[in-house]
């Protein structure tokens, strides 16, 4: 079965939003190689319609510029990206051949009509998030990497369908804006891996935990 893999920029206190205004100062060549290996090497991208936005407005024109970028922004190009969005998008002559008629998902993004999206490779996926992405994990082939995409990564994480989730903890303390973990229901976590970076950055890998221990006060004081 294909694994789903979703990576994200994340301060101390959980804020996962706006990280281009915090970011920056913390992305040295450790961050690089870990970045690349949970989204460079997937085989398909699923991203929210936020966060293609975001995409489609930077790594197309970085790979034409040729910079230090180009090579990773080709991959991210010349891979299946899959959008997940309420509203139909218009894909431009550049994108999937697919036409965007893909089963699944829905993203509450504030989805805005109009748009069009002729970055190579793009589809979208309509429908219920969930039943397509059960769809997409029961098909052969490498990982579905996830970058951003908190709305999606949230609905994921609950339905227990994310594999794994890498969190990139910066040590920063924000103070606004939107968080990882709202109000929900507890869900247990498994840590896979954890490695600090010289920026004091730390990169844990994390999945679901469906043995997490049961445990009270009583239980708990024997260790004291």
């Amino acid at each position: 079965m294909t694994r789903i893999t979703a990576g994200l920029f994340i301060s101390l206190d959980g804020v996962v939003e706006a990280p281009d205004q915090w970011h920056f100062p913390y992305f040295n060549d450790e961050m690089g190689a870990a970045v690349d290996a949970q989204l460079g090497s997937a085989e398909t991208i699923l991203l929210g319609r936020a966060t293609y936005d975001s995409f489609v407005g930077a790594w197309p024109q970085r790979e034409a510029d040729g910079g230090e970028d180009a090579e990773f922004a080709k991959k991210l190009g010349d891979t299946r990206k899959i959008v997940v969005s309420r509203q139909r998008l218009s894909f431009g002559p550049g994108a999937s051949e697919a036409t965007g008629e893909k089963p699944g998902a829905s993203e509450a993004t504030g989805d805005k009509p109009g748009a069009s999206y002729d970055w190579r490779n793009s589809e979208q996926l309509h429908g219920d998030l969930l039943t397509g992405v059960r769809e997409l994990k029961a098909q052969p082939g490498g990982d579905i990497g996830i970058a951003g995409s908190v709305s999606v990564v949230r609905e994921l994480l609950a339905a227990g369908l994310l594999d794994e989730l890498h969190l990139l903890v910066h040590p920063v303390v924000v103070g606004t804006g939107a968080r990882l973990f709202r109000d929900a229901d507890a869900l247990p976590l498994k840590l896979l891996s954890s490695t600090a970076f010289r920026t004091g950055v730390v990169h844990s890998v994390y999945t679901k935990d469906d043995g997490a221990p049961n445990g009270s006060y009583e239980d708990a004081k024997q260790h004291l």
